[in-house]
Order: structure tokens, then C-alpha cells, then sequence
């Protein structure tokens, strides 16, 4: 990448600041691990705007208790899967800019039915997951 080309949201995720300011984070190897161990702060009353490409379902449940989450379909077919009181509900993303809101504290995966690239603003602080039952 050339010193004047603009980041790419592959490669460096933005946080959202509560002040109304936003840092790029450089996302390598260890982008998760130092996450999780806090060494890129709490994220509290912040969030996490990513992008990300899937070609296969995705292998755990996750959970935001902190806030909703936006996804928003750039490419592809994905259904969002939300758990709720009564069963779960399945969200169709199947056009370029079709986006679910996710409620806060709502369980969900995704079902990817072709190669999809999706776009997030998650709330990061305490964000939890849990594998998939067979």
C-alpha cells in the first residue's frame, strides 16, 4: 500500500470512541489475542467497525450484552441467525447493503450460503461466545 492509498477495513478495523473519535488498530496474528488479554483497552461504551469475508458457516454463537450490533451485507447470501424466547429467527442478507440489527444480549450466528463479505459495528466490551451444539 502505497503512503497516500486510504486503509482498508480488512486490514485495520476502526474503534468508535465514546468522545466522538476514531482510532485505526492495525489488524496481524495477534489482533485477537491482544484484544482479549485488554491490551487494546476495555471498549467500553466503544465500538468495533470491521469487515470481514466467510465461505463457510460460522462455527460458534456470539453475544454483545453491551449494545446492539449492525451487520450490513457488502457481497453474497447470508441468513443471520438470532436466538429468541421463542425459537430462533433467521434474517435473509441477500443484496449488497442489506443489514440486520442485532438486539444487545441477543445469541447469533450466521449461515453463509456463497462466499459473502460483511461489514460490522459491534459493541465490544464483554462480548461473549459459545460453540455450536451438533
Amino acid at each position: 500500500m502505497a503512503a497516500s492509498d486510504p486503509p482498508d477495513l480488512t486490514s485495520t478495523f476502526v474503534r468508535l470512541r465514546s468522545d466522538g473519535s476514531a482510532e485505526p488498530l492495525p489488524v496481524d496474528d495477534s489482533f485477537w489475542q491482544r484484544l482479549a488479554r485488554g491490551q487494546l483497552g476495555t471498549f467500553r461504551d466503544e465500538h468495533l467497525v470491521s469487515c470481514y469475508a466467510f465461505d463457510a458457516n460460522w462455527t460458534s454463537w456470539e453475544m454483545h450484552p453491551k449494545g446492539d450490533e449492525i451487520v450490513c451485507l457488502l457481497s453474497g447470501s447470508v441468513t443471520f441467525v438470532l436466538e429468541e424466547l421463542h425459537g430462533n429467527r433467521e434474517i435473509l442478507l441477500d443484496r449488497a447493503n442489506a443489514f440486520a440489527i442485532v438486539p444487545r444480549g441477543t445469541w447469533h450466528t450466521a449461515k453463509v450460503h456463497e462466499p459473502s463479505s460483511m461489514l460490522f459495528i459491534t459493541p465490544g466490551e464483554d462480548t461473549q461466545h459459545r460453540a455450536i451444539e451438533a
